[in-house]
């Protein structure tokens, strides 16, 4: 039994280091993202009473959560939203300014200018500019074949949006992998905690055990007939 709480405790060792090095390692993830969030000062707009804003409303901010949480599913962590620290270095930070700049560009209008006439399929273009709401198409949403709705899609999803989007859904899945090594680095920390523990009771209770086998035991001697 000594023995056995001897490995146990040795092994509790082992798996508290472990979630030691987890933790140094998600540490310094978690320092980097902070210097790069701060080096690109994007943060977030709060009204004095600490309500999210877009271009000054309430209203925009709303359409924008929604956005998020009902278009996208997305579980926005309400206590990652601090007016206090507006810049952008959480999840869910990362997650509302990329709908931010998805909700502004599915929202927007774009000026489309054919030089010439243009026939599709018996149909006629006709030369002209025209005003094209983007009316909530994403990227495959348009009609390639519509010369109108083709060239607006190059000029409505830029290189810049997508550029923006995905550089922000990286710094969204950093986050979200960064909590996860903190919980399982506090995990790891627990199950070392518990094998060392059970290990040392082991020897305790295999010391008391020796010892009270050695201590004599004084019997009354027996009366002589």
């Amino acid at each position: 039994m000594k023995v056995l709480g001897v490995v146990l405790a040795i092994t509790g060792l082992a798996f508290i280091a472990g979630g030691g090095f987890a933790f140094y390692k998600t540490n310094q993830g978690a320092h980097s993202l902070q210097a790069f969030s701060a080096a690109q000062n994007v943060t977030l707009s709060y009204n004095e009473a600490g309500q999210l804003v877009d271009r000054g409303e309430t209203a925009g901010a709303e359409s924008i959560m929604a956005l998020l949480t009902n278009d996208w599913g997305y579980s926005v962590d309400k206590s990652e939203l601090n007016p206090n620290d507006p810049l952008v270095n959480t999840a869910s930070e990362y997650m509302y300014q990329m709908a931010t700049i998805a909700y502004h560009t599915l929202h927007g209008t774009t000026t489309v200018v054919l030089d010439k006439d243009v026939t599709v399929d018996g149909k006629v273009y006709t030369a002209g500019t025209y005003e094209f709401a983007t009316d909530g198409r994403y990227w495959t949403g348009f009609d390639r074949t519509n010369p109108i709705e083709a060239a607006a899609r190059e000029q409505v999803w830029t290189g810049t949006a997508h550029a923006l989007i995905a550089e922000l859904g990286v710094g969204s899945v950093t986050a979200s992998a960064l909590q996860l090594g903190l919980g399982m680095a506090g995990i790891l920390a627990g199950i070392g905690f518990l094998f060392m523990l059970t290990g040392l009771g082991l020897v305790w209770v295999a010391r008391a055990e020796t010892e009270r086998v050695k201590v004599p035991v004084l019997r009354p001697a027996t009366a002589l007939a």
